[in-house]
């Protein structure tokens, strides 16, 4: 089974893809941090976010090893993924690796904003989470303040509107719910909550096969 998270709340989306992995034993992708990996070697050498040369030449030589590294989930990390994820050709490259990893067994969670849509559109059990960005962004800031980082909720909370907006709008897997996906609303729900609502929807759509 294929399990797709989708959605603009990413606070604490690969921690209810990775709950939801352990409960049914599958393997799991948050495969924002592929993106946020691919920005990170950019900004490391110095380069132009908006230099396609340089995003794809970072994503043709991705190492799944690095995936671990804790800078990946600063927030300046990832406006700069959302800003490289932007380019078609990045995205190529990116694809295979993804559904590859969908596709062996025993079974596998992907969460990010294109994978019910773009990576897995026959994903068996396809999650569009959602919540209000100011929440989303008092998340952010205290996820950010729990790693010792500086956090200004408003630029934060600017900064989230801006990608949102970028994300939908972009000409390539635009962020959207897939027209089979089951909406899911994390505003006023915690991480348990939020996983017990994610199961509640997969054995739902199970129980109808």
């Amino acid at each position: 089974m294929i399990i797709a998270i989708d959605g603009p709340a990413a606070s604490g989306k690969g921690t209810l893809g990775k709950r939801l992995a352990q409960h049914y034993g599958y393997r799991h992708l948050d495969t924002g941090v592929i993106y946020r990996a691919v920005a990170y070697a950019v900004l490391e050498t110095g380069g132009d976010l908006h230099d396609e040369a340089l995003a794809i030449a970072a994503a043709r030589a991705i190492d799944p090893g690095t995936f671990g590294n804790p800078a990946l989930k600063s927030h300046e990390v990832g406006n700069a993924a959302s800003i490289v994820s932007a380019f078609p050709a990045v995205r190529e490259v990116l694809l295979n690796f993804q559904r590859q990893f969908a596709s062996e067994p025993p079974g596998a969670v992907l969460d990010g904003r294109d994978i019910g849509t773009v990576i897995c559109p026959d994903a068996d059990v396809k999650i569009f989470v959602v919540a209000d960005p100011k929440v989303r962004a008092q998340r952010r800031t205290l996820e950010a303040q729990s790693r010792g980082e500086q956090a200004d909720e408003a630029a934060i909370l600017a900064d989230i509107i801006s990608r949102d907006e970028r994300d939908r709008n972009r000409p390539v897997a635009p962020l959207r719910p897939a027209d089979d996906a089951h909406t899911l609303d994390n505003s006023n729900l915690g991480i348990d909550a939020s996983v017990e609502a994610a199961i509640a929807i997969v054995e739902a759509v199970r129980g109808k096969r």
